[in-house]
């Protein structure tokens, strides 16, 4: 049993853009953090932005399937513009699932199967590697033992959304081509109205 316990170095890493791999930052948000975080960032004067993320053309409808954002970190300072380099999270008891399960993260595999990962840009992770290196499940549960629910939490909803795109196709309420050319999809990405897809 290990005695290594994750704890928060304040650092920021997570909420910063890769300087080497610009735009390799993926911090995933759900159409209503967004809706929340939006709110939060008018109240405080923050500049923040989003993009798409994981979207699914529908040509049934004719709509792009919105099933995540993520935060745009190209200001200024090339980090989430709700840290603050002198108190850390602006935001720490209202984030998003991603950063509640960091250094944990989800990885998309494909369109509809993930893994839950380890972050090695975290400095503790940095800090720990020797000991994490060869780490069971049971030893990752306790030694993140906030973070690993939440990343849990984070997967299952991923699952959810999957399992409601895949009904909605089941009953004939949308259409997602399993082979689509990049000239049409990104016609399809200028051209048609956008529909977030949102579970509980």
């Amino acid at each position: 049993m290990t005695t290594l316990k994750f704890t928060c170095m304040q650092c920021g890493t997570c909420c910063y853009e890769i300087t080497e791999q610009p735009g390799s930052k993926r911090i995933p948000l759900y159409p209503e953090e967004v809706t929340k975080l939006i709110s939060l960032s008018e109240k405080r004067g923050y500049n923040f932005q989003v993009i798409e993320d994981l979207v699914f053309p529908d040509i049934k409808n004719k709509k792009i399937l919105v099933v995540t954002y993520k935060i745009i970190l190209n200001n200024q300072n090339e980090r989430c513009p709700f840290y603050q380099t002198k108190s850390g999270c602006s935001i720490h008891n209202e984030k998003p699932y991603a950063c509640q399960a960091y250094p944990l993260s989800l990885i998309r595999i494909d369109a509809f199967n993930f893994k839950i990962s380890i972050d090695p840009l975290c400095n503790f992770i940095i800090d720990n590697y020797d000991q994490l290196l060869n780490v069971d499940l049971d030893n990752l549960k306790i030694i993140f033992k906030d973070e690993f629910p939440k990343a849990e939490k984070f997967y299952r909803k991923n699952k959810r959304l999957q399992l409601k795109i895949r009904e909605l196709e089941y009953e004939g309420k949308i259409e997602i081509p399993r082979e689509l050319h990049i000239k049409d999809f990104n016609r399809y990405l200028n051209q048609w109205e956008r529909e977030e897809i949102i579970v509980r």
